[in-house]
């Protein structure tokens, strides 16, 4: 758990820094022309686990992730939207219990955080838990939605984050992104 603590730390970090860059990300700003491409599917974890990648992203793991430390990264060209797949440790606690662990650790991190929501999901017939949560610093706003589940038995958690200026659009997007998750 300490590890996907870290790995998770790591990753809001980068995507805080990227988001506070002072950089307009263009694909934001179209309003949804870029919406008619189509989305690439990802498949991680041995054909375990497979989502839909939304237009303009792509693999960025050689940059900023591992192969070593199972972390799969996945990004805009600005960095402003991401999404962050750790395949962490086998572990027997509940999703709920490891998610409320991850909210407090973010809330004392950032006492300005806004959780949206907290709540159990299925995810392709699974149990699932997503954490929904807004982020600001240096006038720039982000949506989170940390997903987590267990593979195997092994702790999955992926996490999108994307530019929260228009907090309505950055849910959707996300959830799209939620909705499209296939668990086996």
């Amino acid at each position: 758990m300490r590890n996907l603590v870290k790995y998770a730390g790591i990753g809001l970090l980068v995507l805080g820094l990227a988001a506070c860059d002072q950089k307009k990300d263009d694909a934001a700003n179209d309003n949804g022309a870029s919406a008619s491409q189509s989305a690439q599917t990802v498949t991680l974890m041995d054909g375990k686990l497979s989502f839909a990648l939304p237009p303009g992203m792509s693999d960025k793991s050689g940059k900023l992730g591992s192969q070593s430390t199972n972390m799969h990264v996945y990004a805009d060209e600005s960095g402003a939207r991401a999404i962050i797949v750790i395949a962490g440790d086998p572990t027997n606690e509940g999703l709920d219990v490891l998610s409320q662990r991850m909210e407090q650790q973010q809330r004392n991190r950032d006492p300005q955080l806004q959780v949206v929501s907290n709540k159990a999901v299925t995810l392709g017939g699974e149990p699932a838990q997503q954490l929904d949560t807004v982020i600001s610093a240096n006038n720039q706003t982000s949506w989170s939605s940390v997903v987590l589940a267990k593979v195997d038995g092994k702790l999955m958690t992926m996490q999108i984050t994307l530019p929260g200026q228009n907090q309505q659009q950055a849910q959707s997007d996300a959830e799209t992104v939620v909705k499209s998750i296939k668990l086996k």
